[in-house]
């Protein structure tokens, strides 16, 4: 018997330290949430682009936002209003920009478990379609202690919109806040 007790015993504390190995892993707050690899890898905050017309349409004029960045409603807007899309004529013909549709509302927030899309959607109240990825309030959370002079003020960035220029792996799904270099200024230490 005393032989089973020390079986079972072993396999209750290897049961434990699985559940605190896979805590640990799951961690979500502020200091945690960024962490990467471990035993499984590299966790991307969202997924990449994939679509080809999507990265050479939007991308040729700005950052490709993932579509994970925003709900389906927004990106609709966003799609629907490309005559005026932050001050300038965006219009696309209707075969392309029915294809790029399609393609950020199958991916948008709202079908993503990224942890980053699913916090984003979560911070945006009711039926609000956001425009802008850094008027979501998660954005504003995650930018809160990032002086403005260093991008507003910074003219190698100039925006907040500008994510790429400061996270350095954005393109790949990756805003982890270890990788963030402010041109001018380096690495960026809250």
């Amino acid at each position: 018997m005393n032989e089973r007790k020390a079986v079972l015993m072993t396999v209750i504390m290897i049961i434990g330290c699985l559940a605190i190995a896979g805590a640990a892993i799951a961690d979500d707050d502020e200091r945690g949430e960024h962490r990467r690899g471990g035993l499984f890898g590299r966790r991307l905050d969202v997924a990449p682009v994939t679509n080809a017309i999507y990265t050479k349409e939007c991308g040729s004029c700005h950052f490709a936002y993932q579509p994970g960045l925003l709900p389906a409603r927004s990106w609709t807007k966003m799609m629907n209003t490309l005559d005026k899309h932050f001050g300038d004529n965006a219009e696309l013909d209707a075969e392309t920009q029915k294809e790029i549709t399609a393609y950020l509302v199958a991916n948008s927030a709202e079908t993503s478990s990224h942890k980053a899309s699913v916090k984003i959607l979560n911070s945006i109240k009711g039926d609000d379609a956001p425009l802008a990825i850094s008027k979501t309030a998660y954005f504003t959370r995650k930018h809160r202690e990032v002086p403005e002079r260093m991008v507003k003020g910074n003219a190698q960035v100039k925006s907040f919109a500008a994510c790429g220029t400061c996270h350095t792996a954005a393109d790949k799904g990756s805003y982890d806040e270890h990788e963030v270099k402010i041109p001018g200024f380096g690495k960026f230490e809250d």
